[in-house]
């Protein structure tokens, strides 16, 4: 199936721990639990989308990492594709969130991920990208 839309999150990590984002829309995904990011606009880079995310979500300025798996799938035509990351400048705020958590890697299951998060979730519970 072809892929018309890409979403980008980022594995914001700090002090070992993940910064969790809490939606507060659409209706469908409100209270969920996820990485913070967003839609690739066209024209634009997976990695330019991913920093003007959290710069428009969080208030950051972010440095990507490596990548974390290939596409993960969210429906038939679009995406997800993850970044590890860590802040540069600023402290995160929610501004387009209900709430954030910082989780440590025995909290990941602390909150309810949105399904399209889930097994990103899995896969950093297994690859430990907090430890050097």
């Amino acid at each position: 199936m072809a892929i018309d839309l890409v979403v980008v999150g980022a594995a914001i990590i700090s002090d070992g721990r993940l910064l969790s984002a809490q939606r507060a829309e659409p209706p469908h995904m409100a209270g969920g639990w996820e990485l913070p990011g967003g839609k690739v606009d066209p024209g634009e880079s997976d990695e330019d989308a991913l920093v003007r995310e959290c710069h428009e979500e969080l208030a950051i300025k972010v440095r990507l990492g490596r990548r974390i798996g290939g596409d993960w799938r969210l429906s038939e035509s679009a995406c997800l594709r993850v970044w590890t990351a860590e802040i540069v400048q600023g402290e995160p705020r929610a501004l387009e969130h209900l709430d954030l958590r910082w989780l440590a890697p025995d909290e990941l299951d602390d909150v309810d991920w949105l399904p399209g998060d889930r097994p990103v979730i899995d896969e950093l519970r297994q690859s430990r990208p907090w430890h050097p």
